[in-house]
């Protein structure tokens, strides 16, 4: 069995080395967020390791919280790779309350004289971000199809490698802190199956799971960042008419095409930007995009079909839902432009039923738009009521 201090530097120096690889080879030149979290978390736990090299000794005082509380930041950094990689951002402040609780728990646990301050406390908080970050590597994995181009198997196989490495580690730890609950860190089976060797190899292992994936995982992730700004409104930041019609075409066929498809038409637009400016036009347009965005299902789609014309999908509603929708997003509207100072002009909808082909729908909504503007704008038409 190796001696402790020896496993911490060894520890240490191969995660600065994966650092430097991940940071100089990987992160420079992607600038992926999952590469940037994983710097972040084996610069860390790097670090932690030097400051557990002061454990028996008089600075154990204060070594060991430090390291306490870097270990569990490091970990946390796990867990916003694993986020990022959904698209999903993670606030600083979620990830600092695991460090925060463990580290003033290791300080009121008399660190200078307990041989593992804090301990449990420490344990469960990375048993709990690594089973975090397995959890959402699992949702990623299964929603990458796995018929779609060799790349995206590679893809998929990198993740479920990825979480395959991340659930194993979490469940050692588990295993780590219930024995430690049950016996302390000083007797069997702490000190033989849960020791310090074992959870240094568990840490190595995980290390190379991510060492030979994080090309992969972030190609993958530069591509997908690249298809979200194409299919992007750089104004709105709604979905532009490619990116809209692909994932309507989608929900349609998740839904069996049932549903409502309306198209919005801000009133007199032109008048606004001959008389006040395109700046003034331009707030306008973002001012009813988050309207729109603020009043839908999260399972409903929004968005820019071109100029100051936009589209919606609702899908599984009835035709009251979406009147009640388009009446919701006018009052929004006309209470914006009576106390702000933006100029706001009123909206005229069209709604058809959606249905496949997706461009019967969307000329079904447009004929049911002209008539609403030709019978005094500022009202919804539905084109069954056109027929």
């Amino acid at each position: 069995m190796l001696h402790t201090p020896s496993l911490y530097i060894a520890l240490a120096v191969l995660m600065a080395t994966v650092f430097v690889l991940f940071y100089f080879v990987t992160y420079r030149s992607s600038r992926a967020p999952y590469a940037g979290w994983w710097c972040a978390s084996l610069g860390l736990q790097a670090l932690a390791r030097v400051f557990y090299l002061w454990d028996g000794t008089p600075q154990r005082v204060w070594a060991n919280p430090v390291a306490i509380t870097l270990d569990a930041l490091g970990m946390g950094c796990i867990w916003a790779a694993s986020r990022s990689l959904r698209g999903r951002r993670t606030p600083w402040w979620w990830l600092a309350v695991a460090p925060l609780l463990v580290g003033i728990l290791a300080v009121m646990d008399d660190p200078a004289t307990t041989p593992w301050p804090a301990g449990a406390a420490q344990l469960a908080s990375i048993w709990i971000l690594l089973a975090l970050a397995s959890v959402d590597l699992w949702f990623l994995a299964r929603s990458v199809p796995p018929t779609r181009t060799s790349d995206q198997r590679v893809y998929r196989q990198a993740v479920w490698g990825l979480f395959a490495a991340c659930a194993g580690a979490a469940l050692f730890y588990v295993g780590r802190w219930t024995a430690f609950i049950a016996v302390g860190p000083e007797r069997p089976p702490f000190t033989t199956v849960f020791g310090e060797n074992l959870s240094t190899l568990m840490l190595v292992v995980l290390m190379t799971a991510v060492a030979f994936n994080m090309s992969t995982v972030c190609d993958e992730q530069q591509k997908r960042t690249l298809r979200d700004l194409a299919a992007h409104d750089g104004l709105t930041g709604l979905l532009n008419r490619k990116g809209f019609l692909h994932l309507a075409e989608d929900a349609l066929l998740r839904h069996r095409g049932g549903g409502q498809l309306i198209l919005a038409d801000l009133d007199h637009f032109k008048t606004i930007n001959d008389t006040h400016g395109h700046a003034a036009g331009d707030r306008a347009i973002v001012t009813f995009a988050g309207v729109c965005q603020s009043l839908v299902r999260s399972t409903d789609l929004v968005g820019r079909y071109g100029g100051e014309e936009f589209i919606l999908l609702l899908p599984g509603a009835s035709p009251e839902r979406a009147d009640d929708v388009v009446e919701t997003i006018s009052l929004a509207m006309a209470r914006r432009a009576r106390t702000g100072s933006t100029v706001l002009p009123t909206v005229s909808f069209g709604i058809a039923p959606a249905e496949m082909p997706l461009a019967e729908a969307i000329e079904h909504a447009d004929q049911a738009l002209y008539v609403a503007k030709e019978t005094g704008r500022d009202r919804a038409i539905h084109y069954a009521r056109t027929a």
